[in-house]
């Protein structure tokens, strides 16, 4: 698809000979699409991606998927550990607190069906920010829409439970690591992280439900540890 380009200088060579295998959806978190675009080509600011989609559908380009983008940050996922030159980075236009428009969301789904096709990226290895560094990231936040990507093929939702589980602590950890959730965070920032993106409406401690939705990710979309980062 069309993209306007606007080059960032804060890019460079992905390590190791690595090649994009994952994508990673962002929010700005910033005033406009316009304010989002001079930070992320800012080469004080440090940070980039490889594009922006504005409220309107308009989308930019800032680095080429070739190259790796500064978006990630510390983090990861399975065992990779340096996310940026494993993935493709896209910057939503929004406060984190608003919906995500039609025109963006529409315009997202056409880039990624591009992506996936084009890097045989599986739709399990869509992920948020907050899945990725869930101790220092929400974004995209509990306003995304995963559900709708999943059911266009570009993600992945867990299945309704015909019977949720009890509560267990060293199970549901088990579980999201299975998933790709990685590091030694607390149970407590896991648990929020996984209710961000599959129970938004959830709240108060691990229930029966939190439970399902894990051991249902780990059973059907276990992460690939074939190969950690360079």
């Amino acid at each position: 698809m069309t993209a306007q380009i606007c080059p960032s200088p804060n890019c460079g060579p992905r390590r190791g000979g690595a090649r994009p295998d994952m994508v990673v959806v962002h929010y700005t978190a910033m005033s406009s699409a316009e304010a989002a675009l001079e930070r992320l080509c800012d080469a004080a600011a440090e940070v980039s991606a490889h594009y922006l989609i504005a409220e309107d559908g308009r989308l930019f380009r800032m680095v080429d998927e070739r190259l790796r983008a500064w978006h990630a940050g510390a983090g990861c996922w399975g065992d990779v550990t340096d996310v940026n030159s494993r993935s493709i980075g896209i910057e939503l236009a929004n406060s984190g607190a608003a919906p995500f428009p039609e025109p963006q969301m529409a315009t997202l789904e056409r880039l990624l069906r591009e992506i996936l096709a084009r890097w045989s990226i599986p739709p399990e290895r869509v992920i948020g920010h907050s899945d990725m560094a869930p101790a220092r990231k929400s974004d995209p936040g509990r306003r995304f829409d995963w559900r709708r990507l999943a059911r266009a093929g570009l993600s992945i939702w867990p299945a309704a439970a015909v019977a949720a589980p009890a509560p267990d602590e060293a199970a549901f950890r088990a579980a999201l690591r299975a998933f790709g959730y990685g590091g030694t965070h607390p149970t407590d920032l896991l648990l929020d992280a996984l209710r961000q993106r599959f129970r938004p409406w959830a709240a108060g401690p691990l229930a029966p439900a939190d439970m399902a939705v894990a051991l249902d990710l780990a059973r059907r979309f276990p992460v690939d540890r074939g190969g950690a980062s360079p």
